[in-house]
Protein backbone atom coordinates (compact mmCIF):
# COMPACT_ATOMS: atom_id res chain seq x y z
CA UNK A 1 0.00 0.00 0.00
CA UNK A 2 1.45 3.94 -1.10
CA UNK A 3 2.04 6.13 1.66
CA UNK A 4 -1.02 8.32 0.94
CA UNK A 5 -3.11 5.23 1.22
CA UNK A 6 -1.98 4.32 4.93
CA UNK A 7 -2.20 7.87 5.57
CA UNK A 8 -5.99 7.64 4.99
CA UNK A 9 -6.85 4.66 6.26
CA UNK A 10 -5.30 5.48 9.80
CA UNK A 11 -7.74 9.18 9.22
CA UNK A 12 -10.33 6.61 8.84
CA UNK A 13 -9.78 4.40 11.91
CA UNK A 14 -9.46 7.59 14.12
CA UNK A 15 -12.23 9.26 12.95
CA UNK A 16 -14.37 6.33 13.24
CA UNK A 17 -12.98 5.45 16.49
CA UNK A 18 -13.55 8.96 18.14
CA UNK A 19 -16.94 8.54 16.91
CA UNK A 20 -17.73 4.97 18.28
CA UNK A 21 -16.09 6.61 21.89
CA UNK A 22 -18.31 9.36 21.83
CA UNK A 23 -21.27 7.40 21.16
CA UNK A 24 -20.68 4.87 23.60
CA UNK A 25 -20.35 7.80 26.27
CA UNK A 26 -23.79 9.12 25.08
CA UNK A 27 -25.33 5.85 25.79
CA UNK A 28 -23.76 4.41 28.75
CA UNK A 29 -21.55 1.70 27.45
CA UNK A 30 -18.71 0.83 29.53
CA UNK A 31 -15.44 -1.06 28.70
CA UNK A 32 -16.77 -4.07 30.15
CA UNK A 33 -20.01 -4.11 28.00
CA UNK A 34 -17.79 -3.01 24.49
CA UNK A 35 -15.22 -5.67 25.39
CA UNK A 36 -18.65 -8.62 25.48
CA UNK A 37 -20.00 -7.40 21.96
CA UNK A 38 -16.56 -7.43 20.62
CA UNK A 39 -16.22 -10.54 22.18
CA UNK A 40 -19.74 -12.00 20.50
CA UNK A 41 -18.89 -10.42 17.19
CA UNK A 42 -15.32 -12.13 16.92
CA UNK A 43 -17.34 -15.57 18.15
CA UNK A 44 -19.49 -14.93 15.13
CA UNK A 45 -16.84 -14.42 12.62
CA UNK A 46 -15.29 -17.65 14.00
CA UNK A 47 -18.45 -19.60 13.95
CA UNK A 48 -17.90 -20.65 17.95
CA UNK A 49 -21.04 -20.37 20.65
CA UNK A 50 -20.54 -17.04 22.20
CA UNK A 51 -21.79 -18.56 25.59
CA UNK A 52 -18.57 -20.67 25.63
CA UNK A 53 -15.90 -17.71 25.50
CA UNK A 54 -14.79 -16.69 28.24
CA UNK A 55 -16.46 -13.95 30.13
CA UNK A 56 -19.76 -14.20 28.53
CA UNK A 57 -22.98 -13.72 30.98
CA UNK A 58 -20.29 -14.42 33.57
CA UNK A 59 -21.66 -12.71 36.68
CA UNK A 60 -19.50 -9.41 37.29
CA UNK A 61 -17.10 -8.78 39.94
CA UNK A 62 -18.51 -6.29 43.04
CA UNK A 63 -16.54 -2.80 42.01
CA UNK A 64 -13.31 -2.93 44.22
CA UNK A 65 -11.00 0.16 44.83
CA UNK A 66 -11.31 3.80 45.22
CA UNK A 67 -13.90 6.18 43.63
CA UNK A 68 -12.19 7.91 41.02
CA UNK A 69 -14.39 10.48 40.04
CA UNK A 70 -18.65 10.30 39.57
CA UNK A 71 -20.37 10.11 36.03
CA UNK A 72 -23.93 11.18 34.99
CA UNK A 73 -26.15 8.34 35.70
CA UNK A 74 -28.03 8.44 31.96
CA UNK A 75 -24.54 7.68 30.62
CA UNK A 76 -24.22 11.44 28.95
CA UNK A 77 -20.69 12.18 28.55
CA UNK A 78 -20.67 14.40 31.93
CA UNK A 79 -18.41 13.63 34.23
CA UNK A 80 -17.14 15.14 37.65
CA UNK A 81 -13.93 15.25 40.09
CA UNK A 82 -16.37 15.06 43.20
CA UNK A 83 -19.75 14.39 44.26
CA UNK A 84 -22.40 15.77 42.09
CA UNK A 85 -26.39 15.75 40.72
CA UNK A 86 -28.30 16.18 37.94
CA UNK A 87 -30.58 19.47 36.87
CA UNK A 88 -33.36 17.47 38.38
CA UNK A 89 -31.79 16.07 41.58
CA UNK A 90 -30.44 12.93 40.51
CA UNK A 91 -26.70 12.12 42.18
CA UNK A 92 -23.87 11.53 39.93
CA UNK A 93 -23.09 7.35 40.07
CA UNK A 94 -19.84 6.96 41.61
CA UNK A 95 -16.68 4.74 39.38
CA UNK A 96 -14.18 2.33 41.61
CA UNK A 97 -10.74 2.07 40.10
CA UNK A 98 -11.77 -1.67 39.13
CA UNK A 99 -14.45 0.11 36.38
CA UNK A 100 -11.97 2.57 35.39
CA UNK A 101 -9.70 2.23 31.83
CA UNK A 102 -6.29 1.62 32.71
CA UNK A 103 -3.75 2.59 30.17
CA UNK A 104 -0.86 1.19 32.59
CA UNK A 105 0.09 -2.50 32.25
CA UNK A 106 1.23 -2.94 36.09
CA UNK A 107 -2.07 -1.20 37.44
CA UNK A 108 -4.18 -3.60 35.50
CA UNK A 109 -6.11 -5.80 37.90
CA UNK A 110 -4.96 -9.70 38.33
CA UNK A 111 -7.67 -12.04 38.98
CA UNK A 112 -7.40 -13.41 42.25
CA UNK A 113 -8.53 -16.52 42.84
CA UNK A 114 -9.95 -17.81 46.14
CA UNK A 115 -8.39 -20.55 48.13
CA UNK A 116 -9.97 -23.63 48.16
CA UNK A 117 -9.54 -24.62 52.06
CA UNK A 118 -9.84 -27.75 53.10
CA UNK A 119 -13.00 -29.88 54.74
CA UNK A 120 -11.84 -30.84 58.40
CA UNK A 121 -15.41 -32.81 58.85
CA UNK A 122 -19.02 -32.26 58.79
CA UNK A 123 -21.13 -31.51 61.79
CA UNK A 124 -25.06 -31.83 62.93
CA UNK A 125 -27.47 -29.36 61.15
CA UNK A 126 -29.42 -29.11 64.31
CA UNK A 127 -26.55 -28.28 66.47
CA UNK A 128 -25.85 -32.40 67.82
CA UNK A 129 -22.64 -33.12 68.79
CA UNK A 130 -22.52 -35.16 66.19
CA UNK A 131 -19.77 -35.07 63.05
CA UNK A 132 -19.06 -37.06 59.94
CA UNK A 133 -15.78 -37.30 58.46
CA UNK A 134 -17.93 -37.56 54.75
CA UNK A 135 -21.40 -35.63 53.38
CA UNK A 136 -24.26 -37.17 55.34
CA UNK A 137 -27.83 -36.61 55.83
CA UNK A 138 -29.71 -36.13 59.14
CA UNK A 139 -32.48 -38.25 60.52
CA UNK A 140 -34.92 -35.38 58.73
CA UNK A 141 -32.91 -35.70 55.51
CA UNK A 142 -30.93 -32.51 56.18
CA UNK A 143 -27.15 -31.76 54.54
CA UNK A 144 -24.50 -32.03 57.26
CA UNK A 145 -22.89 -28.68 57.36
CA UNK A 146 -19.27 -28.51 56.32
CA UNK A 147 -16.66 -27.08 58.38
CA UNK A 148 -13.21 -25.75 57.35
CA UNK A 149 -10.37 -25.55 58.10
CA UNK A 150 -9.79 -22.34 60.07
CA UNK A 151 -13.26 -21.97 60.99
CA UNK A 152 -13.71 -23.84 64.25
CA UNK A 153 -11.28 -24.59 66.98
CA UNK A 154 -10.84 -27.51 69.81
CA UNK A 155 -11.89 -25.26 72.26
CA UNK A 156 -15.35 -24.30 70.71
CA UNK A 157 -13.93 -21.04 69.40
CA UNK A 158 -15.14 -19.77 66.11
CA UNK A 159 -14.43 -17.52 63.10
CA UNK A 160 -16.75 -15.17 61.78
CA UNK A 161 -15.42 -12.91 58.55
CA UNK A 162 -15.65 -9.30 59.15
CA UNK A 163 -18.32 -9.14 56.55
CA UNK A 164 -20.47 -10.99 58.66
CA UNK A 165 -20.01 -9.09 61.62
CA UNK A 166 -20.47 -5.83 59.52
CA UNK A 167 -23.68 -7.03 58.14
CA UNK A 168 -24.99 -8.73 61.49
CA UNK A 169 -24.28 -5.20 64.01
CA UNK A 170 -22.06 -7.05 66.29
CA UNK A 171 -20.71 -4.93 68.79
CA UNK A 172 -18.48 -5.78 71.43
CA UNK A 173 -18.15 -4.46 75.65
CA UNK A 174 -15.59 -4.86 78.35
CA UNK A 175 -16.07 -6.50 80.98
CA UNK A 176 -15.02 -3.69 84.12
CA UNK A 177 -14.59 -3.64 87.63
CA UNK A 178 -16.55 -0.96 89.61
CA UNK A 179 -19.69 -0.83 91.90
CA UNK A 180 -23.13 -2.08 90.58
CA UNK A 181 -25.59 0.45 90.75
CA UNK A 182 -28.24 -2.06 91.91
CA UNK A 183 -31.48 -1.47 94.00
CA UNK A 184 -34.08 -3.22 95.00
CA UNK A 185 -37.47 -2.89 95.58
CA UNK A 186 -39.67 -3.68 98.64
CA UNK A 187 -42.99 -3.30 99.90
CA UNK A 188 -43.83 -1.60 102.96
CA UNK A 189 -46.04 -0.27 105.15
CA UNK A 190 -45.53 2.37 108.08
CA UNK A 191 -45.93 1.85 111.59
CA UNK A 192 -46.22 4.13 115.09
CA UNK A 193 -42.66 4.07 117.17
CA UNK A 194 -43.64 1.14 119.64
CA UNK A 195 -41.21 3.14 122.23
CA UNK A 196 -43.48 6.02 121.78
CA UNK A 197 -46.97 4.83 122.57
CA UNK A 198 -48.53 5.12 126.06
CA UNK A 199 -51.23 3.81 127.64
CA UNK A 200 -52.86 5.32 130.41
CA UNK A 201 -54.41 2.80 132.78
CA UNK A 202 -55.23 3.38 137.08
CA UNK A 203 -53.56 0.98 140.08
CA UNK A 204 -56.44 1.14 141.44
CA UNK A 205 -60.34 0.71 141.52
CA UNK A 206 -61.52 4.08 141.10
CA UNK A 207 -64.47 6.39 139.37
CA UNK A 208 -64.39 8.47 137.11
CA UNK A 209 -65.79 11.98 137.70
CA UNK A 210 -64.32 14.39 134.76
CA UNK A 211 -62.88 13.77 131.44
CA UNK A 212 -60.92 16.28 128.83
CA UNK A 213 -62.52 17.55 125.89
CA UNK A 214 -60.09 15.51 124.00
CA UNK A 215 -61.40 12.80 121.89
CA UNK A 216 -59.56 9.88 119.50
CA UNK A 217 -56.97 11.90 117.00
CA UNK A 218 -56.97 14.69 119.09
CA UNK A 219 -53.61 16.05 119.93
CA UNK A 220 -52.76 16.70 123.53
CA UNK A 221 -49.83 18.34 125.20
CA UNK A 222 -47.63 16.79 127.89
CA UNK A 223 -48.91 17.14 131.50
CA UNK A 224 -52.62 18.38 130.67
CA UNK A 225 -55.25 16.58 132.77
CA UNK A 226 -56.89 13.71 130.99
CA UNK A 227 -59.37 12.70 133.52
CA UNK A 228 -60.39 13.32 137.95
CA UNK A 229 -61.08 10.63 139.63
CA UNK A 230 -61.72 9.54 143.00
CA UNK A 231 -60.60 5.82 144.60
CA UNK A 232 -61.72 5.15 147.94
CA UNK A 233 -58.18 3.20 148.54
CA UNK A 234 -56.48 6.46 146.54
CA UNK A 235 -58.15 8.50 149.43
CA UNK A 236 -57.20 6.43 152.58
CA UNK A 237 -53.76 6.74 151.07
CA UNK A 238 -54.07 10.46 151.38
CA UNK A 239 -55.25 10.52 154.69
CA UNK A 240 -52.51 8.24 155.88
CA UNK A 241 -50.09 10.74 154.12
CA UNK A 242 -51.40 14.16 155.51
CA UNK A 243 -51.14 12.56 159.22
CA UNK A 244 -47.86 11.50 158.86
CA UNK A 245 -46.89 14.91 157.17
CA UNK A 246 -48.71 16.77 160.24
CA UNK A 247 -47.03 14.93 163.05
CA UNK A 248 -44.03 14.52 160.98
CA UNK A 249 -43.73 10.81 161.71
CA UNK A 250 -41.19 8.49 160.58
CA UNK A 251 -43.74 6.81 157.98
CA UNK A 252 -44.02 9.80 156.19
CA UNK A 253 -41.89 8.74 153.00
CA UNK A 254 -43.54 5.42 153.14
CA UNK A 255 -46.81 7.12 153.14
CA UNK A 256 -45.48 8.89 150.40
CA UNK A 257 -44.11 5.91 147.85
CA UNK A 258 -47.49 4.48 148.75
CA UNK A 259 -49.23 7.00 146.72
CA UNK A 260 -46.48 6.26 144.19
CA UNK A 261 -47.49 3.18 143.65
CA UNK A 262 -51.32 3.77 143.46
CA UNK A 263 -50.55 6.09 140.46
CA UNK A 264 -50.78 9.28 141.97
CA UNK A 265 -48.79 12.18 140.28
CA UNK A 266 -45.91 13.66 141.93
CA UNK A 267 -46.92 16.86 141.87
CA UNK A 268 -50.06 16.01 143.41
CA UNK A 269 -48.10 14.56 146.23
CA UNK A 270 -46.13 17.66 146.65
CA UNK A 271 -49.15 20.19 146.97
CA UNK A 272 -50.54 17.97 149.45
CA UNK A 273 -47.15 18.06 151.25
CA UNK A 274 -46.98 21.55 151.18
CA UNK A 275 -50.70 22.35 152.25
CA UNK A 276 -51.34 20.07 154.71
CA UNK A 277 -54.68 19.12 153.22
CA UNK A 278 -56.29 15.88 151.68
CA UNK A 279 -57.90 15.82 148.14
CA UNK A 280 -60.86 14.16 147.46
CA UNK A 281 -60.27 14.07 143.88
CA UNK A 282 -56.81 12.93 141.82
CA UNK A 283 -55.93 14.11 138.49
CA UNK A 284 -54.70 11.86 135.71
CA UNK A 285 -52.11 13.84 133.20
CA UNK A 286 -50.80 13.14 129.92
CA UNK A 287 -47.23 11.56 130.19
CA UNK A 288 -46.58 12.89 126.52
CA UNK A 289 -47.22 15.05 124.03
CA UNK A 290 -48.87 13.17 120.83
CA UNK A 291 -51.86 12.00 119.14
CA UNK A 292 -55.29 10.16 121.05
CA UNK A 293 -55.17 6.78 119.64
CA UNK A 294 -58.15 5.25 121.73
CA UNK A 295 -60.38 6.39 124.37
CA UNK A 296 -62.34 4.59 126.92
CA UNK A 297 -62.95 7.25 129.42
CA UNK A 298 -66.55 8.15 130.25
CA UNK A 299 -67.73 10.30 132.94
CA UNK A 300 -69.14 8.35 135.52
CA UNK A 301 -67.87 4.82 135.40
CA UNK A 302 -66.26 2.79 137.58
CA UNK A 303 -62.75 1.54 136.55
CA UNK A 304 -60.90 -1.57 137.32
CA UNK A 305 -57.83 -1.85 138.32
CA UNK A 306 -55.15 -1.93 135.12
CA UNK A 307 -58.13 -1.38 132.53
CA UNK A 308 -56.77 1.40 129.80
CA UNK A 309 -58.43 4.85 129.91
CA UNK A 310 -56.34 6.19 127.05
CA UNK A 311 -53.55 5.34 124.84
CA UNK A 312 -51.57 8.13 123.43
CA UNK A 313 -48.91 8.21 120.74
CA UNK A 314 -45.61 10.64 119.90
CA UNK A 315 -45.90 10.62 115.93
CA UNK A 316 -42.86 12.97 115.28
CA UNK A 317 -41.07 10.13 114.11
CA UNK A 318 -42.60 6.51 112.12
CA UNK A 319 -41.12 3.13 111.17
CA UNK A 320 -41.56 1.83 107.73
CA UNK A 321 -41.45 -1.87 107.58
CA UNK A 322 -40.55 -3.71 104.29
CA UNK A 323 -40.29 -6.94 103.42
CA UNK A 324 -38.17 -8.48 101.09
CA UNK A 325 -37.22 -11.60 99.43
CA UNK A 326 -35.34 -14.61 101.39
CA UNK A 327 -32.70 -14.61 98.63
CA UNK A 328 -31.97 -10.73 98.85
CA UNK A 329 -31.28 -10.47 102.68
CA UNK A 330 -27.95 -11.37 102.38
CA UNK A 331 -26.97 -8.41 100.06
CA UNK A 332 -28.71 -6.27 102.49
CA UNK A 333 -26.56 -4.69 105.89
CA UNK A 334 -28.06 -2.19 108.23
CA UNK A 335 -27.09 1.26 107.63
CA UNK A 336 -28.00 0.56 103.74
CA UNK A 337 -29.47 4.33 102.08
CA UNK A 338 -32.75 4.29 101.25
CA UNK A 339 -35.81 5.73 99.29
CA UNK A 340 -39.09 5.64 100.38
CA UNK A 341 -41.93 6.81 98.17
CA UNK A 342 -45.93 6.94 99.30
CA UNK A 343 -48.73 6.73 96.81
CA UNK A 344 -50.46 9.01 98.62
CA UNK A 345 -48.19 12.06 99.06
CA UNK A 346 -46.44 14.03 95.98
CA UNK A 347 -42.80 15.17 95.82
CA UNK A 348 -39.42 13.49 96.00
CA UNK A 349 -38.90 10.20 98.17
CA UNK A 350 -37.71 10.60 101.42
CA UNK A 351 -34.21 9.41 101.97
CA UNK A 352 -33.72 6.97 105.27
CA UNK A 353 -31.35 4.28 106.09
CA UNK A 354 -32.09 0.76 107.50
CA UNK A 355 -32.39 0.87 111.44
CA UNK A 356 -32.79 -2.79 111.83
CA UNK A 357 -33.12 -6.26 110.36
CA UNK A 358 -35.38 -8.41 111.95
CA UNK A 359 -33.89 -11.77 112.75
CA UNK A 360 -36.33 -14.16 112.19
CA UNK A 361 -38.70 -14.86 108.63
CA UNK A 362 -42.66 -15.35 107.68
CA UNK A 363 -42.75 -19.03 107.26
CA UNK A 364 -45.94 -18.43 104.91
CA UNK A 365 -44.03 -15.23 102.87
CA UNK A 366 -40.75 -16.48 103.08
CA UNK A 367 -39.69 -12.54 103.83
CA UNK A 368 -37.75 -10.91 105.78
CA UNK A 369 -38.09 -7.57 108.09
CA UNK A 370 -36.39 -4.05 107.84
CA UNK A 371 -37.35 -0.87 110.01
CA UNK A 372 -36.78 2.42 108.68
CA UNK A 373 -37.17 4.99 110.94
CA UNK A 374 -38.15 8.59 109.52
CA UNK A 375 -38.90 11.38 110.64
CA UNK A 376 -42.94 13.00 110.68
CA UNK A 377 -42.92 16.31 111.87
CA UNK A 378 -45.79 17.82 109.78
CA UNK A 379 -47.99 14.54 110.70
CA UNK A 380 -48.19 13.06 106.97
CA UNK A 381 -47.39 9.64 107.63
CA UNK A 382 -49.69 8.09 109.40
CA UNK A 383 -50.22 4.81 110.47
CA UNK A 384 -50.42 1.62 107.59
CA UNK A 385 -49.86 3.92 104.82
CA UNK A 386 -48.87 1.96 102.03
CA UNK A 387 -44.72 2.80 100.94
CA UNK A 388 -42.40 2.01 98.10
CA UNK A 389 -39.24 0.97 99.31
CA UNK A 390 -35.79 0.90 97.01
CA UNK A 391 -32.77 -0.26 98.91
CA UNK A 392 -29.83 0.95 97.62
CA UNK A 393 -27.31 -2.82 97.63
CA UNK A 394 -23.73 -2.80 98.42
CA UNK A 395 -21.27 -0.58 96.83
CA UNK A 396 -18.38 -2.94 96.55
CA UNK A 397 -16.64 -3.77 92.67
CA UNK A 398 -17.77 -6.49 91.19
CA UNK A 399 -17.01 -7.62 87.34
CA UNK A 400 -19.69 -6.60 85.42
CA UNK A 401 -21.13 -6.58 81.76
CA UNK A 402 -24.03 -5.57 79.92
CA UNK A 403 -27.00 -7.87 80.18
CA UNK A 404 -27.45 -8.02 76.64
CA UNK A 405 -23.69 -9.80 76.71
CA UNK A 406 -25.46 -12.84 78.84
CA UNK A 407 -27.00 -16.02 77.03
CA UNK A 408 -29.53 -17.82 79.44
CA UNK A 409 -29.57 -21.72 77.60
CA UNK A 410 -31.67 -22.58 80.66
CA UNK A 411 -29.45 -24.41 83.06
CA UNK A 412 -26.57 -22.25 82.62
CA UNK A 413 -25.62 -19.13 81.59
CA UNK A 414 -22.73 -18.20 79.00
CA UNK A 415 -21.20 -15.35 77.28
CA UNK A 416 -18.82 -15.03 73.77
CA UNK A 417 -15.73 -13.87 74.35
CA UNK A 418 -14.52 -12.23 71.24
CA UNK A 419 -10.85 -13.30 70.95
CA UNK A 420 -9.91 -10.88 68.09
CA UNK A 421 -8.92 -11.10 64.68
CA UNK A 422 -13.05 -12.33 64.00
CA UNK A 423 -12.33 -15.09 66.48
CA UNK A 424 -15.47 -15.80 69.25
CA UNK A 425 -15.33 -18.34 71.94
CA UNK A 426 -18.24 -19.57 74.19
CA UNK A 427 -17.81 -19.26 78.20
CA UNK A 428 -19.51 -20.15 80.92
CA UNK A 429 -20.13 -17.77 83.71
CA UNK A 430 -21.67 -17.58 87.01
CA UNK A 431 -23.94 -14.56 87.51
CA UNK A 432 -25.13 -12.64 90.21
CA UNK A 433 -27.38 -9.06 90.94
CA UNK A 434 -28.42 -7.12 88.05
CA UNK A 435 -29.07 -2.79 87.63
CA UNK A 436 -28.11 -0.09 85.83
CA UNK A 437 -28.37 -2.24 82.47
CA UNK A 438 -25.79 -4.27 84.07
CA UNK A 439 -25.17 -7.87 85.35
CA UNK A 440 -22.42 -9.14 87.55
CA UNK A 441 -20.20 -12.05 86.53
CA UNK A 442 -19.17 -14.01 90.12
CA UNK A 443 -17.04 -16.28 87.75
CA UNK A 444 -15.61 -17.10 84.13
CA UNK A 445 -15.07 -13.29 82.60
CA UNK A 446 -12.42 -11.18 84.41
CA UNK A 447 -11.82 -7.52 83.86
CA UNK A 448 -10.45 -6.79 81.02
CA UNK A 449 -11.77 -9.68 78.87
CA UNK A 450 -13.58 -8.51 75.73
CA UNK A 451 -17.33 -9.53 75.19
CA UNK A 452 -19.63 -9.76 72.52
CA UNK A 453 -22.55 -7.24 73.87
CA UNK A 454 -24.94 -6.87 70.95
CA UNK A 455 -26.27 -9.80 68.34
CA UNK A 456 -25.17 -12.14 70.28
CA UNK A 457 -27.65 -14.55 69.21
CA UNK A 458 -26.53 -14.12 65.22
CA UNK A 459 -22.81 -15.47 66.52
CA UNK A 460 -24.73 -17.91 68.14
CA UNK A 461 -26.46 -18.88 64.77
CA UNK A 462 -23.14 -18.69 62.81
CA UNK A 463 -21.04 -20.04 65.33
CA UNK A 464 -23.46 -23.31 66.21
CA UNK A 465 -23.12 -21.89 69.88
CA UNK A 466 -25.25 -24.64 70.64
CA UNK A 467 -22.65 -27.41 69.64
CA UNK A 468 -20.19 -25.67 70.95
CA UNK A 469 -21.71 -26.14 74.32
CA UNK A 470 -22.13 -29.46 73.95
CA UNK A 471 -19.21 -30.03 73.30
CA UNK A 472 -17.66 -28.74 76.40
CA UNK A 473 -20.20 -30.96 78.20
CA UNK A 474 -20.22 -34.41 76.47
CA UNK A 475 -17.39 -36.28 75.56
CA UNK A 476 -16.86 -36.22 71.06
CA UNK A 477 -19.30 -38.91 69.46
CA UNK A 478 -17.89 -41.47 67.88
CA UNK A 479 -17.11 -40.65 63.95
Amino acid sequence: MSTFGKLTAIVLIAGTAGWVGLTAGEKGFTVASLSGMATVQLAALMGNDAAAMPGIDAPQAEPTGPIIYWRHPDGLPEWSATEAATADGRAYLAVRASEDLSLDPAAELAPVAEAERSILYYRNPMGLPDTSPVPKKDSMGMDYIAVYEGGDSDDGSVTVSPGKLQRTGVRTSEAVLAPLAASLRAPGIVMLDERKISVISLRADAFIETVADVSTGSIIAEGAPLVTLYSPEIAAALAQFVSDVRSEGRQREGARQRLKNLGVPGEVIDRIAAEGLTAVSIPIMAPRTGVVLERMAVEGMMSEAGETLFRIADTSTVWVIAEVPESALMDIVPGAEVRVSFQGLSGAPMIGRIDTIYPELDMMTRTGKLRIELPNPDGRLRANMFADVEIMLGRTPVVQVPEGAVIDTGDRQVVILDLGDGRFRPKPVTVGRRGGGMIEIVSGVAAGDIVVSTATFLIDAESNLNAALAALSAPEADQ
